[in-house]
């Protein structure tokens, strides 16, 4: 994916997260990790976008998408944010993380149910579809309570896993952006 290049597919992709220093680093902000890894590697800077509580970068004719409105509210600031860009839904691909995966595992849908994610359901609600493209990353089982885990850290003896895993979402976002969602769920499901 070069910054330079227009790409037929997808034109925003959104890494879903919560804002702060306190959530940097934990589970629930896989989404915003991806984002940040592709914005690197492109170059681009995001900036906050109050209009849209978001930190938004553009990458030639893609635009990265970090929501600042916590998880459970995601909705509110990507569907406005698609609405001036002049994005449809088909266009948009949703990062976010899943305990319902093993770590490092991922899963490329074209559509689907909520599957119990907040930010995903949040997303769901204000564009009144399910028909969202999106890339969940494993974040691994809860082994207690979901809230805590979700929003805790990766154990060290996990780090190294969890840099392949980030490493491999992003070719599969390249893959998806430059070669279309099925040949990246051929290839990375």
């Amino acid at each position: 994916m070069s910054a330079q290049a227009e790409r037929p597919g997808f034109r925003l992709i959104v890494g879903l997260g919560n804002p702060g220093r306190e959530y940097r680093d934990t589970r629930h902000n896989v989404g915003f990790m991806i984002a940040d890894r592709l914005a690197a590697r492109e170059r681009v800077a995001f900036r906050t976008e109050k209009t849209w509580r978001a930190e938004v970068a553009r990458a030639g004719n893609l635009v990265l998408c970090k929501p600042l409105t916590y998880m459970n509210l995601s909705g509110q600031s990507v569907h406005p944010l698609s609405q001036f860009y002049k994005i449809d839904t088909a266009q948009i691909l949703v990062v976010l993380d899943d305990m319902a995966l093993p770590l490092g595992k991922l899963r490329l849908r074209a559509s689907g149910s909520a599957g119990g994610h907040n930010g995903l359901r949040s997303l769901i609600e204000h564009f009144g579809t399910a028909e969202l493209p999106r890339l969940r990353v494993g974040i691994g089982a809860a082994p207690g309570e979901a809230t805590g885990h979700v929003l805790g850290r990766f154990a060290l003896e996990e780090k190294a896993a969890l840099e392949q895993s980030l490493d491999r979402a992003v070719s599969a976002v390249d893959c998806a952006c430059d070669r279309g969602l099925e040949a990246a769920m051929t290839a990375f499901n």
